[in-house]
């Protein structure tokens, strides 16, 4: 069976089910399923979150802040590519098994945090999770913004929107803990 569906193609089958065979036909598939983490058969989406934290302080201590920009530039671009091809793949438009999307915007928001102690990246985390999951305001319009629309294939719209919402969601944390900070200290 051929992966890659041909450019612009809809496609006559129903869903794929992801899972570690499905992870493994594909380069794309384990960048955009987190290597894994998003097989999880609960919450997919807080184990990759989970999967970037545990990864960001690993590679924290190697990485400055010019490698994390270009990291994560890198990541973005790889990111829409593996996102977008795996969505292809799976045949749903955005499936709950890729946590890319999860991985980079937990990442961008620890890089633009730490250091922080503990409690602040809890929080950061948290709050993160409550915007993606709850997509309150400007995050449910981002995750509107690139849905499909009848008889349209799975394309780089949907990749891009897979992380456009979570980037989203990301700063709208930032923006509450700046906020929180703020006031506290106020």
């Amino acid at each position: 069976m051929n992966p890659d569906p041909a450019p612009g193609s809809a496609i006559a089958a129903g869903p794929r089910r992801a899972s570690a065979r499905f992870m493994l036909e594909h380069p794309a598939h384990w960048i955009a399923l987190g290597f894994g983490s998003g097989l999880s058969p609960k919450a997919p989406g807080t184990v990759g979150t989970l999967w970037g934290w545990a990864t960001f302080l690993l590679l924290d201590r190697w990485l400055d802040t010019r490698a994390w920009a270009l990291l994560i530039g890198a990541s973005l671009l790889v990111g829409w590519w593996a996102c977008t091809r795996t969505a292809q793949h799976l045949r749903v438009a955005d499936p709950g098994a890729i946590v890319w999307d999860e991985v980079l915007a937990f990442w961008i928001m620890l890089w633009l945090l730490m250091p922080a102690p503990l409690w602040a990246q809890a929080l950061a985390f948290a709050l993160f999770r409550l915007f993606d999951a709850a997509k309150p305001g400007p995050v449910g319009w981002a995750d509107r913004r690139f849905k499909l629309r009848a008889g349209q294939a799975i394309g780089w719209a949907q990749g891009a929107g897979i992380l456009f919402d979570d980037l989203v969601a990301a700063l709208c944390a930032l923006l509450v803990m700046a906020l929180g900070l703020r006031l506290w200290t106020w």
